[in-house]
Parts: structure tokens; C-alpha cells; sequence
């Protein structure tokens, strides 16, 4: 103690008591913390969730479940520190000293809300359909009745005669190497490559027909004529049967179909039959006369609208062939007439020029008609033989061909061109023409055509 400085005793009592009461309250707050957390231990182990000091896992492989999480347990709250007076407040004599207010008891905490085990992990949700609420009884509607085999059979006799020629060609040549053999011999099945490369069917075509017969039948198999026979004669008609839709002539009105091909390959007298055809199922049809190159041409198709009740536009005498069918088309839409028919010149394959003739008529075809031509059919003579492949690529190639036509099978015995054609080009055959009639334009069935083919009777 400093020398000079008095003390009252008053103000020294003051200070012990404030001292002492500050000792008092923190001892009892102290007290009802231990009891508060004494408290919870015993809630948490009579729960069974284990040990006090424990802290919950979370599983790491469950989902976490979709629910409201239980409250947490209450906290004491804490005392608020007692506000101690200052040291100029003087106590009056003989009262009692301040006492601390006594610690809050914590709230009974509420017990923990039980939580669901998670629900296992789904890979995928089910909706299931909904059920209807009637079901319709289906009533069966009457339907065309399924050609029978009866009926296939006459359609391919009368297909037969026409095709003579060709079946005595290469069909007839191998029907000879499996006559009378109870098995083939590595020289007959020599005999079998020779026939098919010779049979106009294409090189390639020959060589995969070939290839493929090793492949799909055994060594056996292989030695029995019949099923080298059954198996030619199934490939023929995969190779001729494309994924291919029906010609439907009311798709577009007026629906224009371009004829294009080489010089007399018979691209008029299809015109003129098919015209005939079109007729006949109550069409309204159109004839455009754009082979102006060749006088014959036009009288011949003016001949054939005359027979039919087909109407003819024509131009003079080496007239541009693209204005006389734009013409036409022109002629068809502001009419109403159903389908037209665009004659082209014949023209050699070989001559670049001819074939840009053909694109600008294409062109002028489109401006005249939205989407025209719907159809380019190309007209092939059969009797070409091998050339008549040559003459389809390059026509492919110029302009878009969408069918084949394939004439005069009646006068030729290499009517394998049809599979090779088929297979290398992928383009299908619309119509064959089997002789001079108008029913000798026959829509082409490939299951009617090997029929008649295949024939061997």
C-alpha cells in the first residue's frame, strides 16, 4: 500500500461483497451446466443410441432419405453476466448483500424422433399403364381375299411364254448339268460358273451367286443337285425382291413421269401401253411428245393417245424438247388432268452432252410442276445383254433414276440382265414387257417372275 492513500472501511466492505457474489454466481452457473449435460447423457443412453460422446455416422452407400430432420435438442441458454455495480454505490447499514438469481433449469428435452431406415436404392421407375375402362370387342372388317397359290401359279403360266426364250438360256443350261445326277462333281459345279458368267448376269453378280453358294451349303450339300437348285433359286428372288414401295399415281396431281433411254429401246411403245393401263383405271392422262428429233416418234405417240383417249402436246419438228414438256405440264396442272407422261429422244449414254439435255429437261420439269418428275423411269432393251448394265450406271449417274423398265424379254435368252442390274444397282424393275400387246406390259413380281423363271415343266 502506497503511503498517502486512505481507504474508507465503507467502500472496502462494498468491494468484498461484490467480489463475493461474483464467486457465487459463477459456481452455480458452473453446477447447472454439469447438471444439464448429466441430464442429456442419460436421455441419449436410455434412447439406445449409444454412448454420449458418440457422434451418428452417416452410411455412405444409403440414399439420403427424404424427410423433415428431427429438432435438435434444446441448449441451456446461457446466463446472461450479472451487471455489477459501481464502486461509488454505497450500501446502507445492515442490509443484506445481493444474492444471484438462481440458474435456469433446462427445458425437458423431447425425445428423438425415430428415424426410418432408408429405403432401398431403385434402379428405374415403373409407371404402369393405365387400364381402360372398356375394352372395344375388335370387329374384324372384311378384307380383299389373300392371292392364292392357285392364282399365282395361272399368273405365272401366263408369265411363262414369255419368258421361254430366257429359260432356255441359262436356266435350261443348268437344269441339264443337275439332270440325272445323284450328285455334282467338282466338273459340274465348274460347269455352274461357266453357265452364270455366261448368262449376261454380270461378272460380279456371278462371282457373288458363286461365292455364296460355297458359303451356305455344306460339303454334302454341295453334291446334291436339289439343293444347289432350290438354293440358285431362292437367291434369284432375295436379289430381285427390294425394299421398295408400290407406284401410287394419286400421290400428286398431276403426277408427271419422265421416260428416259437409249434409241430403240422401246421407250414409246411403253409410254403408249402404260397410257393404256392408266386409262383403263379411270385416269386422266397427258401425253408431252419431247423426242422431237425423231418425226416418227410423235406420229407414233399421237397414235397411241388417240387409241388410248390419252391427250398429246406436241411441238414442231427439232423443237427444244424441255419447252414442249414444260408445255405439257403446264398444260396438266391448270386441266386437271392425273398423270402425265414426258417422252424423251433416245439418246446414247456415251454422249455427255445429250445426258446435260436430260438434267436441263429435269430442271424445267420441277419449275413447272412443284416436286416434278415424281417418277424417271429408264427403259432398257434386254437383248443388249451386258451392255444394258453399262447403260443403267451411267444413266443413274446423270439423272436420278427411280425404276426400271425392262423391254423385249420375250425375244431374248439373256434375261439374266434383270439380276444384275437388281444387285448392283439396287434400282427396282416397274414393268417388263413380254410381247406386242398391251397386256404384255406386266407389272413386274418378283415372286412371279423366278416362278415362271424356275419353271421346269
Amino acid at each position: 500500500m502506497e503511503p498517502g492513500v486512505n481507504f474508507n472501511p465503507t467502500e472496502l466492505i462494498e468491494l468484498a461483497a461484490i467480489l463475493g457474489g461474483i464467486g457465487v454466481t459463477g459456481i452455480a452457473g458452473y453446477l447447472a451446466v454439469r447438471r444439464a449435460r448429466a441430464a442429456r447423457r442419460r436421455q441419449i443412453e436410455q434412447s439406445g443410441e449409444g454412448p454420449a460422446n458418440a457422434l451418428p455416422r452417416r452410411e455412405a452407400e444409403a440414399p439420403e432419405p427424404a424427410i423433415e430432420p428431427a429438432p435438435e435438442p434444446a441448449r441451456p441458454l446461457a446466463r446472461p453476466t450479472p451487471k455489477i455495480p459501481s464502486a461509488d454505490v454505497k450500501l446502507q447499514a445492515g442490509a443484506a448483500l445481493p444474492q444471484p438469481a438462481p440458474a435456469p433449469v433446462p427445458a425437458p428435452t423431447p425425445a428423438p424422433r425415430p428415424v426410418p431406415e432408408p429405403a432401398p436404392e431403385r434402379v428405374g421407375q415403373v409407371i404402369p399403364f393405365p387400364a381402360p375402362a372398356s375394352v372395344a370387342v375388335p370387329v374384324e372388317k372384311p378384307s380383299a381375299p389373300a392371292p392364292s397359290p392357285v392364282r399365282k401359279k395361272r399368273d405365272a403360266a401366263a408369265l411363262a411364254p414369255g419368258l421361254a426364250k430366257t429359260r432356255s438360256g441359262w436356266i435350261s443350261r443348268l437344269g441339264e448339268v443337275f439332270a440325272g445326277r445323284k450328285e455334282l462333281d467338282p466338273a459340274a459345279v465348274d460347269e455352274i460358273e461357266k453357265i452364270l458368267l455366261t448368262a449376261d448376269i454380270g461378272v460380279r453378280t456371278s462371282q457373288k451367286l458363286l461365292e455364296e453358294l460355297r458359303q451356305s451349303l455344306t460339303r454334302k450339300e454341295l453334291r446334291e443337285p436339289e439343293a444347289v437348285w432350290r438354293f440358285l433359286r431362292q437367291r434369284t428372288a432375295e436379289i430381285l425382291t427390294l425394299d421398295t414401295q408400290d407406284i401410287d399415281f394419286g400421290s400428286a396431281r398431276p403426277f408427271v413421269l419422265l421416260i428416259i433411254g437409249v434409241n430403240g429401246s422401246g421407250k414409246t411403245t411403253t409410254i403408249g401401253k402404260l397410257a393404256a393401263k392408266l386409262t383403263a383405271d379411270g385416269k386422266k392422262v397427258l401425253l408431252a411428245a419431247g423426242d422431237t428429233f425423231r418425226a416418227a416418234a410423235i406420229e407414233q405417240l399421237e397414235i397411241w393417245g388417240n387409241r388410248v383417249g390419252a391427250t398429246l402436246v406436241r411441238g414442231k419438228e427439232g423443237a427444244d424438247p424441255s419447252s414442249v414438256i414444260f408445255e405439257g405440264a403446264r398444260r396438266a396442272a391448270a386441266e386437271g388432268f392425273d398423270v402425265v407422261i414426258a417422252d424423251t429422244a433416245g439418246r446414247l449414254h456415251t454422249k455427255t452432252d445429250l445426258m446435260q439435255e436430260l438434267q436441263k429437261v429435269r430442271r424445267v420439269l420441277g419449275k413447272a410442276v412443284a416436286g416434278a418428275p415424281h417418277e424417271t423411269w429408264l427403259v432398257i432393251d434386254s437383248t443388249s445383254g451386258q451392255n444394258a448394265i453399262a447403260q443403267a450406271q451411267i444413266f443413274t449417274q446423270a439423272m436420278q433414276v427411280t425404276g426400271i423398265v425392262l423391254t423385249k424379254l420375250d425375244g431374248t435368252a439373256k434375261g439374266g440382265v434383270v439380276l444384275g442390274i437388281a444387285d448392283q444397282l439396287r434400282i427396282p424393275v416397274r414393268f417388263i414387257g413380254i410381247g406386242e400387246k398391251v397386256d404384255d406390259l406386266r407389272q413386274f413380281d418378283p415372286e412371279e417372275f423366278v416362278e415362271a423363271l424356275y419353271q421346269t415343266n
